[in-house]
């Protein structure tokens, strides 16, 4: 058994990476992509190492050496690597491949030692190793069959979204015999570079075998093992996240602060959005008039105000439309004067943008982090307050005060002069959620400091889409804030599911009822963890303190190297002066909660 490893590519996407290297010499984590390849194929059992070179060729060929770790290790040059495509690589390197049974890798690839195990102890002498697609993955495709024999190879050119349930991912490691590349893939690759030419990819060759010979090319699907293709700068990054450091790998992915749909079957217990909303139908009204919403202007804040005020009944000059909650409280901040009652733990977006010297804490003092209005206005009575921020439910404790409290202590403010601001974001995860909003006409009028700040993100299940709103019956505050946020503040993706929204208003409410359905049900089940003190909760997510065997930040780690699971490690937040150690877990569908609670009881038991 040899390996082949193309390597002539020039990595232009990597930019400064690869200005004066090949791909293969960018380092991940400190350690070279081709000293990472070759030490892992130095623990195989193999002959030597065919390296095809090309750009920057001599430089690889230098650093590397005729042998590695007692690895021997051959050259082939590529010198029109600029002019051909992997094909003619591959073809450079015809006579070494029909020399003996083969490993073909490509050099820009990262992956874990198994995977190389997988491939040599796997009996078909013909394996392309390859992994279920999901939406980061670009390249060549395969369709295999139920004896996982690949039946077809999916160029891009040839590649249909609406096939995507049927599609594999090439992992660009092939086994091949050398049976199979001396009487089909070398005669077959002949024959195409004379009809075809030199640019092209060696797995259209394999596709061309495949749907006119008879080759038994075998799929060796992956099962959740670690790897990734780097093409990028923004693959660069992924691929250190990944194979970080255990201690490291946490902080690398919470500093992408989302986007996680680019690291391969991430579970995020973190991110906090309604499991069960928006359904289908929705969904494919939006699909439907994708290609108008990208190439057409949104509207201004005009329209976009009065979609929101529809959206939630409200008058229109109340309302404000932002670009995600996040825009609205950046300048809802930089408005508002003087100190301002913060109840502790909290959401910090709001807190971060004022000066520590403005912020008023409050701290309950019990074990569940639970407050009533009462407690508020009896604590805050005899401070030196302009604004009062109350999250309602709030993040990350799940506390809840119900409507005519809330309105009690809107009263409270209003008679000292103290802005009222609620946030809730979340309030449709609470019990009689059809009730509880402040978000109406006549609480708004009658109660003119009083401001409504709501995430369309969190309970409506669309935080691609970013949208927030703001509502108030101060028209100084709310004709501020439109003129604070740029003039399309909103896409025109957000504006068309404001638009649509009341047609599918029926399905969300069913949501929102079936969600609290499965809070109660995931609930019972983390209160069989014994080292996890479950705090009750009325948002779309449980703060626990952990107990006993594990550290906050060790059990946040250890659902993320074992299970790819990541929940939000709340131990460093302010308000937890007992130095106890807290995580915060979303509630997700039942599928994907059962999954979690399945990881726990593994960790209980190992």
């Amino acid at each position: 058994m040899q390996a082949i490893i193309l390597a002539a590519g020039m990595g232009r996407r990597l930019g400064e990476f690869t200005r004066n290297n090949t791909k293969c010499m960018v380092e991940v984590n400190g350690v070279r992509l081709i000293d990472r390849l070759l030490t892992q194929l130095s623990a195989l059992p193999l002959k030597k190492v065919v390296i095809v070179t090309g750009y920057e060729g001599s430089k690889l060929q230098k650093y590397v050496g005729a042998e590695y770790n007692g690895l021997p290790v051959e050259y082939v040059h590529n010198p029109v690597y600029d002019k051909t495509n992997n094909i003619y690589s591959l073809a450079l390197a015809r006579e070494q491949l029909q020399a003996d049974d083969t490993l073909l890798i490509e050099s820009d690839l990262i992956f874990e030692d198994s995977l190389f195990r997988m491939v040599l102890d796997c009996p078909d002498p013909n394996v392309a190793l390859v992994a279920k697609y999901e939406s980061w993955m670009d390249g060549t495709m395969v369709r295999i069959d139920d004896e996982r024999n690949i039946v077809n190879f999916i160029p891009k050119k040839a590649f249909k979204y609406s096939d995507t349930d049927f599609y594999y991912k090439t992992v660009n490691i092939y086994k091949f015999s050398r049976e199979f590349s001396t009487n089909h893939y070398v005669p077959f690759l002949n024959a195409y570079l004379r009809v075809l030419g030199n640019n092209e990819y060696y797995e259209q060759v394999l596709r061309v075998i495949t749907l006119i010979d008879n080759s038994n090319i075998k799929a060796l699907p992956l099962t959740g093992q670690k790897w990734y293709e780097i093409d990028d700068v923004q693959d660069l990054r992924i691929a250190e996240t990944i194979f970080a450091d255990e201690n490291e790998r946490l902080t690398k992915i919470q500093q992408s602060y989302g986007g996680y749909w680019r690291y391969p079957s991430l579970l995020d217990f973190c991110y906090l959005v309604n499991p069960y909303f928006p359904r289908s139908r929705m969904i494919e009204e939006m699909k439907a008039n994708f290609e108008t919403l990208l190439r057409e202007y949104p509207s201004g804040m005009g329209v976009n105000s009065m979609l929101a005020a529809k959206y939630f009944g409200i008058k229109q000059e109340y309302t404000c439309v932002g670009n995600g909650a996040a825009e609205l409280i950046k300048g809802l901040m930089e408005y508002i004067e003087g100190n301002i009652g913060v109840v502790y733990p909290t959401f910090e977006e709001y807190p971060n943008r004022k000066e520590k010297h403005n912020i008023v804490s409050y701290v309950p003092d019990n074990a569940t982090f639970s407050y009533t209005a009462d407690d508020l206005m009896r604590y805050f009575t005899d401070k030196e307050l302009q604004t009062l921020l109350l999250i309602n439910p709030d993040n990350p404790s799940g506390n809840f005060i119900p409507k005519s409290d809330v309105l009690r202590l809107t009263s409270w403010c209003e008679k000292r002069n103290i802005r009222f601001v609620a946030d809730e974001s979340f309030i449709d995860f609470s019990d009689d959620f059809a009730t509880n909003s402040l978000l109406d006409n006549a609480i708004l009028t009658e109660h003119p400091t009083l401001a409504v700040m709501k995430s369309i993100s969190k309970s409506y299940g669309v935080p691609g889409l970013r949208l927030g709103v703001l509502a108030s019956a101060d028209n100084k505050l709310i004709n501020w804030m439109k003129k604070d946020v740029s003039i399309w503040n909103i896409n025109s993706f957000a504006e068309f599911y404001m638009q649509i929204f009341g047609k599918y208003e029926a399905d969300y409410k069913r949501a929102c009822a079936k969600f609290i359905e499965e809070r109660n049900r995931f609930f019972a089940a983390l209160q069989h963890i014994p080292f996890l003190r479950v705090i009750p909760s009325q948002a779309n997510y449980f703060l626990c303190e952990v107990t006993g065997i594990y550290k906050a930040t060790e059990l946040t780690n250890t659902l993320l190297n074992r299970f790819n699971i990541l929940i939000k490690d709340c131990s460093s937040k302010k308000g937890f002066a007992d130095k106890r150690e807290y995580v915060r877990i979303a509630i997700r569908n039942k599928q994907d909660n059962d999954y979690l609670i399945a990881a726990l009881q593994e960790i209980l038991q190992s």
